[in-house]
């Protein structure tokens, strides 16, 4: 055995450092700045920074010029796009989402939570003339959007405050958002109407693995005009049965 090949088997605590900052940033429930960051994993700050700045370089930080804080970058989807494909879950998926887009006629999503939101892995398009465009990779406003609501409700995750109005349906009361996420806890999906997109409607459901815990979330979503009450409550039985198939699909390949 040569000596280069005990020193190769060493950590890179360089490398070490950098997950860390991930790390603490995945399990974060809203954005963090970098003092923060620093105190939960215990890097220097002036490291932290540096860190970040290379992080974000390649896509897997975000840094909000607003805030001056960092959440996961969307370049983590791409990884995580890659670990779900291997385990099957959007194979499995994709046939329900072409299923609940026949039987609903409006776009299926299916999303993951990951880095304090819920981003969308895959769609199947609404056959209509007028859609609802759904797109990979975008995130779900927790307190806006039923997927988010899902995400709320099923994992410990909370938005930061003051909850941001997009538009005049848009739930911005603490109180009443915590109403609202113990409400699709208990009757199991949430739906939102118009409180992103002035004219969208949507309804989701979780998918859940063997052990109950958050999988994905299933969602359709269409006009305010053609996708009403009505036709959200006949959703959810379709989106509670394919989330139900899902899960036991998944737990039968993986467990």
């Amino acid at each position: 055995m040569s000596r280069a090949e005990p020193r190769a088997s060493r950590p890179v605590a360089a490398v070490g450092r950098a997950v860390a900052v991930l790390e603490a940033l995945a399990d974060a429930d809203g954005d963090l700045g970098t003092n923060e960051i620093a105190r939960r994993t215990g890097i220097n700050p002036s490291t932290v920074s540096r860190l970040l700045a290379t992080l974000g370089g390649a896509g897997l930080v975000a840094h909000s010029a607003e805030t001056g804080r960092y959440r996961l970058g969307l370049r983590m989807l791409h990884y995580g796009n890659a670990v779900l494909s291997r385990l099957d879950l959007r194979e499995i998926a994709r046939g329900h989402l072409r299923t609940l887009t026949t039987a609903i006629g409006e776009t299926a999503t299916l999303s993951v939570a990951g880095g304090g939101t819920a981003l969308t892995v895959d769609f199947v398009q609404s056959p209509a003339s007028v859609q609802s465009v759904a797109t990979l990779g975008r995130p779900s406003v927790a307190h806006a959007t039923a997927v988010g609501k899902v995400m709320l409700a099923f994992t410990d995750l909370r938005p930061d405050a003051p909850l941001t109005a997009f538009t005049d349906a848009t739930i911005t009361d603490p109180d009443r958002l915590c109403d609202e996420v113990e409400r699709t806890r208990h009757r199991g999906w949430a739906d939102a109407t118009g409180e992103r997109e002035q004219d969208l409607h949507a309804v989701a459901v979780p998918v859940r693995n063997a052990d109950g815990a958050l999988l994905a979330i299933l969602g359709v979503q269409g006009p305010s005009w053609r996708f009403g009450a009505d036709e959200r409550q006949a959703a959810v039985e379709h989106l509670q049965r394919a989330a139900r198939q899902i899960g036991a699909a998944f737990a039968g390949r993986t467990g």
